[in-house]
Order: structure tokens, then C-alpha cells, then sequence
């Protein structure tokens, strides 16, 4: 034990003396430290704790087809998608609408993109009413273009279709409004991703006919596409990528975000993937990333976000939550279809489902980051604009219960809480890759409410607290009693002798009876379409 407590006491001095460190260096200038240096101290700043909620523009050039699911650019050259179900149309969609992939490829697609409505202050300004504290904006996807203004990747939004620098546009409405601003790369698995773009029909007439990842730059003369390679959109030709070319490709990568982060200073930013894309290289994006903010802060305010949990990151869960309440700060990502606008899938979400799942969320120490999936030319479609207007309206009257709160020790009570589980397993997986079962299964990605979800008992709740106030938020009301085990007096858990009780949405005291047992109120009316209700709780003696 003794050996124990010198090893716990060299420890704590270790970690102390670096934290120093760093900040020594920090007030003498010194803004280029190594990642390890950065991660040791790393604190997730205080804005990203206290905004809970962002809306995500997960926006480009696979907005355009109107069907074959969020991977159109690369299902469209796969008459087989396996697994990949959420694909199945792109194919058959992309020969009625365009033509044959040797013809009219994605880059084609790309031309045809011109963002036409697009105006950011508009769509920042109707994502701050509906509650959104900071706003994020899809750098680029796996097809390999850039929605920003490139020196380093000539398929980009300010060369090709749009001619906008979309970054450009996002950031300096995000900040003209006070709001954060984050970007995401999901770029680093295109030269796998791209592979059926160097494909052929196996049968019918056009048999053997390459598609148009083949074509070179000799190719575009006198074409709309004349000076660009297309090797520079799907990457070389398969069997002409050895380890030097690779190679290139990465540093390529490096190049381009390195001047995503310089130019745009994010103050977020979103790897899709467990690690750093392309390992060390994306590893030195974010050490700039963090430097930045050092130098114009004096402290880490930015937020590098990770699928894997990553020592100086924040863990990102894709369309699910977390079934515990976590010690360190977390997101939460959803979308309503399949990440890009398709007509051919339902909705996934309604205001209901994102609530609950905000409000999860946030009782287990996270964020919720919510995808406007945007129309081609740039407007948000009619269906997501009121479900999101519902949304805006709930927080408007509750938001005092979810936005600058902390978790509790407990994060709530309900059914589904003593059966060890607040999410649900029966909601669709889609757009996803082979492994999201078993993802699904660990309790993290993919296990999101949804509109296929059972209904929450009616006793759930989850709960929040902000200086010396708890908030009770019930998720699926009806009216009647309801009993809460975990605040009873005779428990660990109870967070003191409860002295009022206030619904906010009606400021009505309500009234309440605390046993050893449980704490139980009765709820006289509910707002008729199940949202949740929000009680403010005073506490003598509070215990939190």
C-alpha cells in the first residue's frame, strides 16, 4: 500500500509539472508542441460542455441524385452492393437519370452541383432560433472533393459545380452570429472507397466498357472537364498505386487539411474514423489544430473529435449514445435519412426521437450534433424544417435544463435504467458499412432511438443539474402519477429533501411526496404529442 501511494504521489507531481509546462510555454510564445505535450494537458474547453447542441451541414455534391442513399458515389458504379443495402438504388437511379458511369461519372455529378440557394447567414440564422449553440460543415466526404478553397486538391467547390468556397461561407456566418464553427474530414479511405469507379459492366452491351475512373487528363479536351485528371478525383489507377505513390497521397492529405485548419481556424474538427486519418500525418493536423487555438487563446479552446476513444480527443458516437454516464465529455451525431438528402428513404428522426436523444445525451455528460440533410441547391427541406422548428420551440421553454448543465452522479431512473440500457437496439442501422452490427452491440455507434424505437415507459427520466438547481425531465409523460426510486430519502442516491417542484413549460408548482422509498409527483396534463416535460427541483440540504 505504502509503494502504492509513492507511485499515485510521483504520478500527480509528473502530471502537475507538465500541465506547468505547457503553461509556462504557452505565455512565452511557444505554440508549436509536440501532440503529446498538448494531449497530457488536454481539457475539453468549457463552450463545447456548456452548448449541448450544434447542427451539422453534412452537404455536397451527393446531395444532387435524388435517391441511392448517402455512398451514391460509389454505389452508383456497383450493380451489386452486398451488405450495403442502403445503396441498392444508386445504380439503377444513376442509368435512368444519367447514363451510363463510363458517360456521365461522379465527377460529372460534380458539375452538375451548383448550390444555387445556398445562402449560410440564412441557415445559421434558422439554426441559432432552433436552439443550435455552434455549427459544423462537411469539409469533404469519402469522394474525395473538397467543399473549401483548395491550393492543394484541384476538385474542389471554388473550381468545379458550385464555384463557392463553402467553408468560407459557413465560418464567417457562424461567427458573425456568435456561434462556434467545426468542420469534418471524411476523406482518408477514398482510394479504397473509389475501387468500383475502375470497374466495367460484367453483361448487356456496354460489357467491359471502362467507367470513367479510367479516363485520363488527355481525355477532357474539349470536354467541360478539360485541364483536370480525374486520377486527381478517384485516385490512380489501382494497379499503378505503389507504396511511393500512397505515399504522396497521404502527404497530399496533410497538405490540404493543414490548410483547412490554417486558413478556416475551426474550432472543432471531426475525423471520421477510430483514429487519426492516415495516421501521423493526421496526427500533425491536429497538433496545428490545437497550436492555433494556444496561440490565440493561451489555452486548448478547440475540440478534435474521435470515433475511438483518443487520449487529447473527444469520443464521437455515430447515430447512437452512450449507456452510461461518462467521467469525459462526448458527441452524440444523427441524421434523418442517410447523412446526404435522398427521396427514396424515410425519415429516421422526429422531434421526438431528437429530443429524447438530446436529452440523453446531456444526462450522461454529452452533446448532440444534428444533420441538416440540405437540398441540392442549399435550402433545408420542408419535412426536417418543422420537425427542427419543434425542436427550437421545446428548448426556447426548457433549454435552461439542458444548455451550460452538468450531469448528475445518477444520470436517471425509468425502465430502461434499471434494466442497464436508455437507448434502443430495434432502431434502423443505415448508411453504414459491414461492421455496424457488431458496433451496434457494443453499446455505442449505430444503437440511436428512432422512429421505429418502442416508446419510452412512461416513468423515464433523466436528470441535469446547473449550480444548486436539479432538473427532472420526463420523456415519454402521461398524465398520472410517477415515481422516482432513485430520489427516494432512504437512498444513496437521493440528492437532498426536496423543498419545490416547477414544470417550466406551464411555471406551475407541482406538487410532490418524498418517502424512503422514492420521490413521487403527479402530472395533471401533458402536452398532447408526448414531448417531454421539464421540473425544476430546489433541494434543502443539497448533496450535489
Amino acid at each position: 500500500m505504502k509503494i502504492k501511494r509513492i507511485s499515485l504521489f510521483k504520478i500527480s507531481i509528473l502530471s502537475t509539472l507538465m500541465l506547468c509546462t505547457l503553461c509556462v510555454q504557452s505565455q512565452e510564445g511557444d505554440t508549436n508542441l509536440e501532440w503529446d505535450a498538448l494531449a497530457a494537458s488536454y481539457k475539453c474547453p468549457e463552450w463545447f460542455r456548456d452548448a449541448k447542441f450544434g447542427i451539422w451541414f453534412h452537404w455536397g455534391p451527393q446531395s444532387v441524385p435524388e435517391q441511392g442513399g448517402g455512398w451514391y458515389a460509389r454505389h452508383m458504379y456497383m450493380k451489386d452492393v452486398g451488405k450495403q443495402v442502403f445503396g441498392k438504388m444508386a445504380n439503377p437511379y444513376h442509368l435512368k437519370t444519367y447514363g451510363h458511369p463510363s458517360e456521365f461519372g461522379f465527377k460529372d455529378v460534380i458539375n452538375s452541383w451548383k448550390a444555387e440557394n445556398f445562402n449560410a447567414e440564412e441557415l445559421i440564422d434558422f439554426s441559432k432560433k432552433n436552439g443550435a449553440k455552434y455549427i459544423v460543415a462537411l469539409a469533404n466526404h469519402h469522394d474525395h472533393f473538397d467543399l473549401f478553397n483548395s491550393s492543394y486538391h484541384p476538385w474542389n467547390s471554388v473550381n468545379v459545380g458550385p464555384k463557392k468556397d463553402i467553408i468560407k461561407e459557413f465560418a464567417d456566418a457562424a461567427r458573425a452570429s456568435n456561434l462556434k464553427f467545426g468542420v469534418t474530414s471524411h476523406d482518408n479511405r477514398h482510394l479504397e472507397w473509389w475501387k468500383p469507379a475502375f470497374g466495367a459492366d460484367e453483361s448487356e452491351e456496354l460489357k467491359g466498357v471502362p467507367y470513367d475512373g479510367r479516363l485520363t487528363k488527355e481525355d477532357g479536351k474539349g470536354k467541360w472537364w478539360e485541364g483536370l485528371d480525374p486520377a486527381d478525383l478517384y485516385g490512380p489507377i489501382p494497379e499503378n498505386r505503389t507504396p511511393k505513390v500512397i505515399e504522396s497521397i497521404k502527404q497530399n492529405w496533410e497538405k490540404r487539411h493543414l490548410e483547412l485548419v490554417n486558413m478556416y481556424k475551426p474550432d472543432l474538427l471531426y475525423y471520421d474514423g477510430g483514429r487519426f486519418s492516415y495516421g501521423e500525418y493526421g496526427k500533425e493536423v491536429s497538433r496545428r489544430l490545437y497550436n492555433n487555438s494556444l496561440a490565440e487563446n493561451g489555452t486548448i479552446e478547440a475540440v478534435m473529435l474521435l470515433k475511438g476513444r483518443v487520449p487529447g480527443t473527444v469520443n464521437e458516437v455515430e447515430s447512437g449514445g452512450s449507456n452510461t454516464l461518462r467521467n469525459e465529455p462526448w458527441q452524440s451525431e444523427i441524421t434523418f435519412t442517410d447523412w446526404f438528402y435522398k427521396k427514396d428513404r424515410h425519415l429516421t428522426h422526429n422531434a421526438r426521437t431528437i429530443l429524447e436523444m438530446l436529452i440523453d445525451a446531456v444526462s450522461k455528460n454529452g452533446n448532440l450534433l444534428l444533420n441538416i440533410e440540405l437540398h441540392p441547391d442549399g435550402t433545408i427541406p420542408s419535412e426536417q424544417e418543422v420537425i427542427i422548428n419543434i425542436v427550437g420551440d421545446w428548448l426556447a421553454i426548457n433549454g435552461e435544463a439542458i444548455y451550460e448543465t452538468r450531469p448528475w452522479n445518477v444520470y436517471g431512473d425509468g425502465e430502461s435504467v434499471r434494466g442497464g440500457s436508455s437507448l434502443s437496439a430495434n432502431g434502423e442501422i443505415r448508411n453504414v458499412d459491414e461492421n455496424a452490427v457488431t458496433m451496434r452491440h457494443k453499446g455505442e455507434h449505430y444503437n440511436q432511438r428512432t422512429t421505429a424505437s418502442p416508446a419510452y415507459a412512461n416513468d423515464e427520466v433523466r436528470f441535469t443539474v446547473k449550480d444548486k438547481t436539479f432538473y427532472i425531465i420526463a420523456l415519454n409523460p402521461e398524465i398520472g402519477p410517477l415515481l422516482m426510486p432513485t430520489l427516494g430519502l432512504g437512498k444513496s442516491t437521493n440528492p437532498g429533501k426536496l423543498k419545490s417542484l416547477v414544470r417550466l413549460d406551464t411555471d406551475t408548482n407541482i406538487s410532490f411526496k418524498q418517502t424512503e422509498v422514492g420521490t413521487s409527483i403527479t402530472i395533471p396534463v401533458v402536452n398532447g404529442r408526448s414531448y417531454p416535460i421539464v421540473f425544476k427541483a430546489e433541494f434543502k440540504n443539497v448533496n450535489f
